[in-house]
């Protein structure tokens, strides 16, 4: 909701003056104005820098995406992570929840008995320990039970083995929820980081005209009809290619996995997926999948990865082209292998 408009006008502050007007932030204020000026004459001039060209915006842009491209990566492979240990620890609670019920039970039981031996004349000593306040002192004396070798006894250790495991399942469960806040604190801060990113390159892009942002952009390849121009060497491979061709002009959002939207590594996970291939998520994961190929023996369907920290993946479908998904902006197209700098390849069994 925009502010309501004051009734009448206050002096504008200086950024970096200091609430109370006190001297230190007018010192401050004097000396960044003084800065100011030094520069200005410094340069012999009292313009503005000048605008940047085209082709620097581009560069900036370009490296910009690949550093989000980057950090995107990093925060698939923290989802991925989270996603799991939010699973373990799930699993973890209904089991705790489970053998506490069993321990209650057994707990239930063990009174039961205790009221029994009362009513006919005492309770074991064994017993009474086990119904005392404090359980380690129980399970301290667990090997006493065990060699009285009565019914009761026998009870009571099995009470003592149901204890000891509720205690290590939810220990498990704690250590599994210290892990989950960590990857959830790295995926926050990649996620920071992606849209810092993909932010300044937009507020560069904003500086061109729409004439020069079309310029910029590179041609999209012809479509085709889906057939690679040299054979897939298996029926997977063929049917992963399909799925990428179907995925013609679905847009670029980072994080995502389809079937609406892909980002790079979702892209080739989702078309590997479709011919029952398992793909990890990540870009730095999904090289370590499948068969490690030179690039003179690329084939449809085999992975193509590029920069030095493979950041980027697309998917080869022959003539030294590929079906990948670029950047925010630019939906999942066909393109030049040779657009990008080349890191490796690898062929998905």
């Amino acid at each position: 909701m925009t502010a309501p408009v004051a009734s009448h006008r206050k002096t504008k502050q200086h950024p970096l003056a200091l609430a109370g007007g006190s001297r230190t932030g007018r010192t401050a204020a004097t000396l960044a104005l003084a800065g100011a000026a030094g520069a200005t004459a410094f340069d012999g001039t009292g313009q503005a820098a000048p605008r940047p060209t085209p082709a620097q915006v581009k560069g900036r842009v370009d490296a910009l995406y690949q550093e989000a491209e980057v950090a995107t990566q990093h925060y698939n492979g923290a989802k991925e992570q989270a996603d799991a240990a939010r699973a373990e620890l799930a699993r973890l609670q209904d089991e705790a929840a489970r053998r506490t019920q069993k321990l209650n039970t057994a707990k239930a039981e063990l009174g039961t008995m205790a009221g029994s031996q009362y009513r006919s004349g005492g309770v074991d000593p064994a017993v009474r320990l086990m119904m005392s306040a404090d359980p380690q002192r129980y399970l301290d004396g667990a090997t006493v039970l065990e060699r009285a070798g009565s019914h009761q006894a026998n009870a009571v250790a099995g009470y003592a083995r149901r204890l000891g495991s509720v205690r290590q399942v939810r220990g498990r469960a704690e250590a599994t929820a210290e892990r989950l806040a960590r990857h959830e604190g790295t995926l926050k801060r990649q996620r920071l980081t992606v849209v810092r990113k993909l932010g300044a390159a937009e507020a560069l892009l904003d500086r061109l005209t729409d004439e020069q942002r079309r310029r910029m952009s590179p041609k999209d390849e012809p479509p085709t009809d889906g057939s690679a121009a040299a054979p897939a060497p298996n029926s997977r491979a063929a049917q992963a290619v399909s799925f990428a061709h179907a995925a013609l002009g679905k847009p670029y959002v980072w994080g995502a996995t389809g079937p609406a939207a892909y980002d790079c590594s979702g892209l080739t996970q989702a078309a590997w997926k479709s011919s029952g291939v398992s793909l990890p998520r990540t870009t730095y994961t999904q090289i370590g999948s499948g068969t490690r190929i030179d690039r003179s023996q690329l084939a449809p369907g085999d992975l193509v990865f590029f920069y030095s920290g493979i950041s980027h993946v697309g998917l080869y479908i022959g003539d030294g082209k590929m079906i990948h998904a670029p950047h925010p902006g630019a939906p999942v197209r066909i393109a030049p292998i040779d657009e990008m700098p080349f890191a490796a390849a690898t062929r998905p069994a």
